[in-house]
């Protein structure tokens, strides 16, 4: 058991203790509301699962796929971003299927960095981000990305002062778990910092469908240059509620893409072509369910806000994404946040995210997941009260 060298430099997973106490709570009979993991509870809309159906009805569908996706699929990815950002995507060298964001970012790190290559991720961020360049035998530098930090000048600060010099920026906006958003202006000075520092920049967009009063989430390929220093990941897991299709795409920069496209070759033969088929026609089809599921996403958002300000706890509406990262009220600040998860779930039967899952500048918050309907979010608040 000595021999998994790979696992060395992986930590005990924090979640997993506060999963624990969760399912513990639930065998005493306990009802918890579990607002921790960030799985979508609504359904894929049905004429995606229609098509699912269909395809899967026919046996030549049953067959070994293409590890870089089917054509019509790469041709609809290519189209969507045509329509949606006004972005020119070659089908043939741009765009690749993955089975997943996760499994696309921790393969493509995996074939472009080498052991101590150094990988710039925010700090907290979505722990594939850092944790797949650790894995890939490389050292990750975590710039702080908190509402009282400039998060670039940090970055340009890191820049010069780490050795050897960083090969890749891992991004994501709107981000997960703190909700920050960016404009096309802030992807611009990204690409112009790349190009100057010779550095290939990831961006992580799945949260680009879920945004709400008025914002709009800019593509980072739509900043000028951008294919010439990066690629973007986009998943349909949260945009079609999809989430355990396990289905996502990377574009961009042609030389990305072929490298992540060489390396799954050898890795894998694509997802099950009936997903690929059915991800056609959600691409391609009425995007009104689009609308639905962040109409559904921003409702619960609007409950869970005016709730926790209501009882004392206050907390900003975010502008993107399916989650509420909320700072630890002030008596409760010491704990920490995997103390005070355990606390909800113990006193308010409230189950969330520690920031601290999501690296060490989390520690002074934890992260909702609006996965729960609004009864149950008023539920959650009264539960809470009892606390504050």
């Amino acid at each position: 058991m000595d021999r998994f060298a790979r696992l060395d430099r992986l930590p005990p997973y924090v979640f997993a203790t506060v999963n624990a106490i969760k399912m513990n709570a639930r065998r005493a009979g306990k009802d918890i509301i579990d607002m921790g993991m960030g799985n979508p509870d609504l359904a894929t809309p049905p004429h995606i699962v229609d098509k699912l159906v269909e395809a899967v009805q026919k046996p030549h569908n049953h067959r070994y796929s293409a590890s870089r996706g089917i054509t019509r699929l790469r041709i609809a990815i290519s189209n969507w971003y045509k329509r949606r950002f006004d972005v020119t995507i070659d089908p043939e060298t741009e765009a690749i299927v993955t089975i997943g964001v996760k499994e696309g970012i921790s393969h493509l790190i995996l074939v472009t960095i080498r052991p101590g290559d150094v990988v710039f991720t925010p700090n907290p961020t979505y722990p594939i981000h850092p944790y797949s360049a650790i894995i890939a035998g490389g050292d990750v530098r975590g710039i702080p990305l908190r509402p009282e930090i400039d998060f670039f000048e940090k970055l340009m600060s890191a820049t010069k002062q780490t050795w050897p010099r960083p090969k890749i920026l891992i991004i994501s906006y709107p981000h997960n778990p703190t909700t920050e958003v960016v404009s096309l202006e802030f992807f611009e000075k990204i690409v112009n910092y790349a190009k100057e520092n010779e550095i290939m920049v990831i961006h992580d967009f799945a949260y680009g469908d879920l945004t709400y009063d008025g914002y709009e989430a800019p593509s980072f390929l739509q900043a000028k240059g951008a294919k010439e220093v990066g690629v973007e990941f986009f998943s349909l897991s949260k945009s079609y509620s999809m989430p355990g299709w396990r289905i996502g795409f990377c574009v961009g920069n042609k030389e990305m893409v072929g490298a992540l496209s060489r390396i799954k070759s050898y890795l894998d033969y694509g997802p099950f072509q009936p997903i690929q088929i059915a991800s056609i026609i959600a691409l391609d089809g009425p995007q009104d369910c689009v609308e639905e599921i962040r109409n559904t996403y921003r409702s619960r958002r609007d409950s869970l806000i005016s709730g926790l300000n209501r009882i004392g706890w206050d907390v900003n509406s975010p502008k993107g994404t399916m989650f509420v990262w909320a700072k630890i009220p002030q008596k409760y600040l010491k704990m920490g946040s995997v103390e005070f998860a355990k606390l909800l779930i113990n006193e308010a039967q409230v189950a969330v995210s520690p920031g601290l899952g999501f690296g060490e500048y989390g520690d002074d918050f934890v992260r909702f997941a609006l996965i729960e309907n609004n009864m149950r979010i008023n539920q959650a608040i009264r539960g809470i009260r009892k606390i504050m």
